[in-house]
């Protein structure tokens, strides 16, 4: 069966090694696809939360299928997020194949898109906006502050301030800390020239124009594989959210080893 041919397709927060991932279904898509470039926007790893000999065969099978899809010519990057920190620990082939970064900036169609995880602005949105405006070295040193408060809080028994603490405390203010997150990295990316900036991290899909007096920007969310189960897709200009429970597939099997996988819903899907 043809692959769905796509420039660019983004994924994150699939927490690979969580039993909440649905790792089957994620599986089923990147079997589904041919992109010039997979950006694996942060979290696609929770080796936080698993050690190496725990990690179910199912999660591993993604593992391969990205590592394959590296190796016969798919531009593969991944971009950290904060709950795969010990990803270089975990598989040194992963290091070796993929190109892993915090950040990464690419020309599409003449614009200009700004991707990253967005766990950079967990400490506060609107504290950590002035020194993320300093540019690339503001960032990387808001990037820096972050990963240290991390371990700190691990160290001294504390749980750290996530998007999802906020949830815990409350829908209406969790709302509304995505909603600063939300208008600070697009107002961000406008006063650097970047029509669009994708992030991951809030599990919520989106796509939504910005407007500022400086300008505009498209805010791209690809969601997640726990709930959601939704990607990012971009071909002829345009960027799509893919839906995995909502968008149609073909049924195929491309790897050998998912026919062998029992709960796999590929012979579920319509035409």
């Amino acid at each position: 069966m043809k692959k769905r041919k796509i420039e660019v397709a983004v994924i994150s927060d699939a927490h690979l090694g969580t039993p909440n991932c649905h790792a089957n279904e994620l599986l089923n898509y990147l079997n589904s696809i041919q992109p010039k470039t997979l950006v694996l926007n942060g979290d696609i790893i929770d080796s936080s939360q698993t050690k190496d000999k725990d990690f179910p065969s199912s999660h591993l099978k993604v593992i391969r299928k990205i590592l394959g899809m590296a190796a016969k010519g798919t531009e593969v990057v991944y971009l950290m997020g904060n709950h795969d920190q010990s990803l270089r620990r975990f598989n040194k082939n992963l290091t070796k194949i993929l190109k892993i970064n915090h950040k990464l900036t690419m020309t599409l169609d003449g614009k200009k898109a700004w991707f990253f995880h967005g766990d950079v602005f967990d400490m506060d949105t609107k504290n950590s906006k002035w020194l993320a405006k300093l540019g690339s070295a503001g960032y990387n040193l808001l990037l820096r502050i972050n990963r240290f408060m991390h371990w700190f809080c691990i160290k001294i028994g504390r749980k750290r301030f996530t998007l999802s603490s906020k949830f815990k405390k409350g829908l209406k203010t969790y709302l509304k800390a995505i909603d600063n997150f939300e208008k600070t990295v697009t107002e961000l990316a406008i006063d650097n020239g970047y029509f669009y900036v994708i992030c991951g991290h809030t599990h919520i899909p989106k796509k939504e124009v910005f407007i500022t007096e400086k300008g505009k920007c498209t805010y791209l969310n690809s969601g997640d594989w726990i709930e959601n189960l939704t990607a990012l897709e971009y071909s002829f200009k345009r960027w799509k959210v893919y839906k995995y429970n909502h968008d149609k597939l073909i049924p195929f099997f491309a790897d050998e080893e998912l026919k062998k996988n029992e709960s796999s819903r590929v012979n579920k899907l319509i035409i």
